[in-house]
């Protein structure tokens, strides 16, 4: 187990010597990690020309969740009668911007992509979805090292060393221990669809089938994007998923190379609905958003502010979502849907962000 100790042992050195942010003012929802500053709904941009019957029928959507009911409690019961929307929102709820120091707040987007697959191993549909491999071994040291509640270590036993799980490049060269859900015939679009999360793959019996985030490999996500531009490829202002993949497919030969960057590899299952969240209910385009859940509650309800050359958002969300890009207090990703303009939206979706999370009034 000497492997396995190092590792654990190098966990423990990065989180004691990080820097902790300063307390917050409010600990109703024990967020150690985040700093949160009191407002008004004055000073929400833009509340006034919220859809607020929208914004609250998102709440109460969420609110079938057990995150969400945990958080908000008898509000979510009220929310059901309520007459109306923007006077419940106002009266029960306080917002309070999540006020990080020295971190810029960072929007993006993602969406939910369709694969073209079949069931079976077929030209041109060569390329496996996979399910969780057997051998794939999750320790969770929660008991034995509480700090590390966030934290799990996976990999497969060899002998009787534990030791890291096989990276992007190395599972690509073997069949792995696992279920195939289907195969897909373009590894990029595969690619894309581990990292947007989940998708819908379009049979070529012409039936579709849904599949969604059920675990990975335990390697660290490293952008491409970054990877490119380091690499001179593609100019950091022009970076976009579109940008990616046009230089992708300009560049067949290279395609490994690019792709392998990123060790970290994801496993699916088969759903029987369309995009959910880690929340585990359905994705609402634009009302729904991936957070950080260290310094964010999934669950939770928010404001949310970013200006982009497309479009402005000032709305409210909820968080309902996790990704393994998604790093840091103030750092949000959108859900916008399904189809070409969702795709382009969410390819290109790249701003700066403010965010205030609705607590219960008197929670303070």
């Amino acid at each position: 187990m000497k492997h396995f100790t190092l590792y654990l042992t190098t966990i423990l050195l990065f989180i004691g010597c990080s820097k902790q942010p300063p307390k917050p003012e409010v600990n109703f929802l024990n967020m150690p990690d985040t700093n949160l500053m009191r407002s008004d709904f004055s000073e929400l941009p833009n509340w006034h020309q919220e859809d607020y019957k929208n914004a609250l029928n998102s709440f109460v959507k969420s609110c079938e969740t057990a995150k969400t009911k945990e958080i908000y409690s008898d509000l979510c019961t009220l929310a059901v009668d309520a007459k109306d929307a923007k006077e419940f929102l106002v009266t029960n709820f306080t917002p309070y911007k999540v006020a990080p120091l020295n971190e810029d707040g960072l929007l993006t987007g993602y969406y939910e992509p369709e694969l073209r697959g079949s069931l079976v191993k077929k030209e041109p549909y060569i390329y496996p979805i996979y399910r969780t491999p057997q051998d794939l071994v999750i320790v969770d040291l929660t008991q034995q090292y509480p700090e590390l509640k966030d934290y799990r270590l996976r990999g497969r036993v060899v002998g009787n060393r534990l030791v890291p799980y096989y990276d992007r490049e190395h599972a690509s060269q073997r069949t792995l221990d696992s279920e195939i859900i289907c195969y897909t015939d373009s590894k990029i679009e595969l690619f894309f669809l581990e990292v947007q999360g989940s998708g819908r793959v379009t049979l070529d019996d012409g039936s579709t089938i849904f599949v969604g985030y059920e675990n990975q490999n335990g390697h660290q996500y490293s952008s491409i994007g970054k990877y490119l531009v380091e690499a001179a490829e593609i100019p950091l202002e022009e970076i976009s998923l579109q940008s990616i993949k046009a230089w992708l497919d300009e560049n067949p030969s290279r395609v490994d190379e690019v792709l392998n960057y990123n060790k970290s590899m994801v496993f699916f299952r088969q759903k029987d609905r369309a995009a959910s969240g880690s929340l585990g209910v359905v994705l609402t385009p634009k009302r729904s958003i991936a957070v950080d859940r260290r310094y964010i509650p999934l669950g939770s309800m928010l404001y949310l502010s970013a200006k982009t050359e497309m479009v402005d958002f000032n709305r409210v969300v909820m968080a309902q979502d996790t990704g393994g890009a998604i790093k840091g207090t103030l750092r949000a990703d959108m859900f916008m849907g399904y189809g070409d303009e969702a795709k382009e939206i969410a390819g290109k979706l790249k701003a700066p962000l403010q965010l205030w999370i609705f607590l219960p009034k008197g929670s303070s």
